[in-house]
């Protein structure tokens, strides 16, 4: 146990613990199955472990904020438990970080993590819930494909990380208005929205990606360059995320089942929060965060015919996600049309507009789509796009908290 200990990044869940209410600590990455529960009284004990204070400093900084006496047995046994849990720093989580890090690298490819819950494992059950996917969105878009077909070959497109329960049939009629231009793919490049990093920067990894129908090859070489431009160590810092990440593994299977099985080369790419940005608008529009990766990125697919994802879901509202009133349907009309404005900006290829956009507003309807979807756009540069589909997904079970998503096919 250190002296001075600090708690990681961890996933919160308010429970009831013998009655009373408690907080239930896990943590993000796995590395531990066990959770730690801390009763409501002792929940002022955890922002103060951040690395600074011993256990008797904990317990005074304690009694001085909540004017309640704390003996230092109880302090120990709370960190105690924290530490056993791996959910402090420090050499107890180095060891198990490396441990798991090195058996992601070590596997043949990484293995899927929604297969037989957001979708089927085996190929044809997987295959005919796609196909039911598509009838549903009442596909084809005939007014849409027939403008398309006077327009620039597709290059990409903004496609959902939701699971395909809710957000099946957006997923669908973009990826089947996509079909020509996947297919002709000799480089896939997926940016994924990073879900456990708050820190902005883009994660790579050397790991292959497996859905039903086999392996996608993530290709190495391009991977290098842009590692080499960003640096090893920032490149692949947080590479375990993309264990247990869905966004990337979504798009995996929809580019999968849209190229009939047949594999392509393939560079995921998870993008971390910009929250630092949209928190505290400044003077640079964030531009730094992608800009060496993306210099990288051109370099490295010269002359390779490139189809670009993101993979990205919009807003994030209601007390599902810590807004203290229900969402109603006075405020959704206000979401659609919010996200209508965001949309127009992603059509128009607008990078800069986009994101100033959204730091204009901070961080309130928490578009965990807005990183990959800003480095698309960074990397397509001069594009144009349509939407092919909007929805508003619920999130909980009364029906007053939400997810928005769309979807967006990018020439």
């Amino acid at each position: 146990m250190g002296e001075t200990p600090k708690l990681r990044p961890v996933e919160t869940q308010w429970v009831r613990h013998n009655g009373q209410p408690a907080i239930l600590l896990k943590d993000r990455l796995g590395l531990s199955q066990q959770a730690v529960i801390v009763p409501q009284a002792l929940v002022p004990l955890l922002p103060l472990c951040d690395g600074t204070r011993d256990i008797r400093t904990l317990r005074l900084a304690y009694e001085l904020r909540t004017g309640i006496p704390l003996s230092t047995s109880v302090v120990e046994n709370l960190i105690a438990g924290l530490e056993q849990a791996i959910l402090l720093e420090g050499a107890r989580f180095n060891a198990a970080y490396q441990l798991a890090l090195d058996a992601f690298r070590g596997a043949a490819f990484r293995p899927m993590t929604l297969a037989g819950q957001v979708y089927p494992a085996e190929p044809t059950a997987l295959t005919e819930q796609l196909e039911s996917y598509r009838q549903a969105s009442g596909l084809p878009q005939t007014n849409l494909k027939s403008g398309l077909s006077q327009l620039s070959e597709v290059r990409g497109l903004v496609s959902p990380h939701i699971d395909f329960a809710r957000g099946g049939p957006i997923y669908a009629e973009v990826w089947s208005l996509a079909v020509e231009a996947a297919r002709k793919a000799d480089l896939v490049l997926v940016f994924g929205t990073d879900h456990q990093s708050g820190n902005p920067g883009l994660t790579l990894t050397k790991q292959s990606y497996a859905t039903p129908w086999g392996v996608l090859p993530t290709d190495t070489g391009v991977v290098d360059q842009i590692a080499s431009a960003l640096g090893c160590e920032a490149a692949f810092q947080h590479e375990l995320h993309h264990r247990d990440e869905h966004s990337i593994e979504t798009a995996a299977v929809w580019l999968h089942y849209t190229r009939r099985g047949k594999p392509c080369s393939f560079v995921p790419i998870l993008c971390a929060s910009m929250g630092p940005l949209t928190d505290n608008p400044g003077p640079t529009t964030g531009s730094i965060l992608v800009t060496e990766a993306i210099e990288a990125l051109h370099k490295a697919t010269k002359g390779r015919r490139v189809f670009a994802i993101a993979a990205a879901d919009l807003a994030h509202v209601g007390p599902a996600f810590g807004d203290l009133l229900p969402f109603n349907e006075p405020q959704k009309a206000s979401l659609a049309s919010e996200d209508a404005g965001l949309l127009d900006l992603i059509c128009e290829g607008d990078a800069s507009g986009f994101l100033a956009s959204l730091m204009a507003q901070g961080d309130r309807r928490r578009i965990c789509g807005l990183p990959p979807i800003y480095a698309l756009l960074h990397f397509l540069e001069q594009c144009h796009g349509a939407v092919t589909g909007y929805t508003q997904c619920p999130a909980d079970s009364g029906g007053t908290s939400f997810v928005s998503i769309a979807g967006v096919l990018i020439w």
